[in-house]
């Protein structure tokens, strides 16, 4: 949790601070109807969060998009499952073949997406001119800037944990990065990447444990990369977001985008229900698909890096990562 609550600040620190869609204001009626919704968040206390991520139907949030609300009747539906036992499980086997159903449409939505992306940039090229190409450029560059910004963090705290063997998980993770960066999926290199901990020295226990349990809750890339796209879809609506509504939209992010997979464009998925929560026009994924393939590449390769440092450094904490000599020995 505090390896993504920084991702996700440094994705809106730097987002703020290059405003990479600031100038472009495609429609301002598109944000009339965030008045309300910034309007609420303004009067943002604790009182207010916990009245309202508590749903008073389930099918009431899932029509008027209260992602937080159906986390929390998740939690609480899931928690219920587990105590039932083996009584539970045809209905566990029954919703996860339902996710996969699920997860399968978003994958046929996908497959028409260029479609769509064609003809909502021909449109914006032929209203806006190629003046977006230049927004495109500002948008890759300052990502970019915060992708380096996460590294140096994430290596860092990587330093401060396992010392002097830094250099040798890197040059160990290498190959599982290249991989992850080349296809755009984080568990495309799983296997590869557990192979990877165990020749550092990793306990095997602590990497079949923590690994799996990172792809779940620590893909770092990804979350830094949620509010920047999120954030940048308001600046190019002229949609302005005050700090209680940007911190706000943190926290959404940060709890429902805990099990997002980590497979090619999930984030999207996660961005698009979080704009539509607070009013930004959904359609704006539209704008950044074209480059998102590209966003992809280096969000993936974080994610490994993330999860290959918070491996080691479990290892680290247990005493169960092993030195190049004890290695020999064994």
């Amino acid at each position: 949790f505090s390896a993504s609550l920084v991702s996700l600040l440094i994705g809106l620190v730097m987002v703020n601070f290059y405003e990479p869609g600031m100038g472009m204001n495609l429609s301002s009626e598109d944000a009339a109807g965030v008045a309300d919704v910034t309007a609420k968040t303004k009067q943002f206390s604790l009182l207010n969060f916990v009245e309202h991520i508590v749903p008073k139907s389930v099918f009431e949030a899932m029509a008027t998009n209260e992602i937080l609300q159906l986390v929390v009747f998740s939690i609480f539906f899931g928690i219920a499952l587990a105590g039932l036992g083996p009584t539970a499980l045809p209905l566990i086997n029954a919703l996860e073949i339902v996710a996969h159903v699920v997860l399968k449409m978003v994958g046929y939505v996908m497959m028409t997406a260029p479609l769509g992306v064609f003809g909502a940039i021909s449109a914006v090229i032929a209203t806006r001119g190629l003046d977006i190409l230049l927004t495109y450029a500002k948008y890759f560059g300052a990502f970019i800037a915060g992708i380096l910004v996460l590294w140096m963090v994430l290596l860092l705290v990587g330093y401060l944990v396992i010392g002097k063997r830094l250099p040798d998980l890197i040059r160990g993770l290498f190959g599982s990065m290249v991989i992850a960066f080349s296809t755009t999926s984080s568990e495309a290199v799983f296997p590869k990447l557990t192979e990877d901990l165990k020749k550092f020295g990793c306990n095997d226990r602590i990497v079949s444990f923590t690994l799996p349990l990172g792809y779940s809750f620590n893909l770092d890339g990804s979350m830094m990369y949620m509010t920047f796209a999120s954030i940048f879809i308001a600046q190019v609506y002229g949609i302005e977001l005050d700090l209680g509504t940007q911190l706000t939209m943190l926290l959404v992010l940060m709890l429902s985008s805990k099990g997002v997979a980590g497979v090619p464009r999930a984030s999207l998925v996660v961005v698009a229900a979080t704009c539509g929560m607070f009013g930004i026009p959904v359609e704006g994924i539209a704008l950044i698909l074209p480059i998102d393939h590209f966003c992809d590449m280096f969000r993936s390769a974080t994610n490994v890096l993330g999860n290959g440092l918070a491996t080691a450094a479990v290892s680290k904490w247990e005493g169960e990562l092993q030195t190049v000599e004890e290695k020999v020995l064994i």
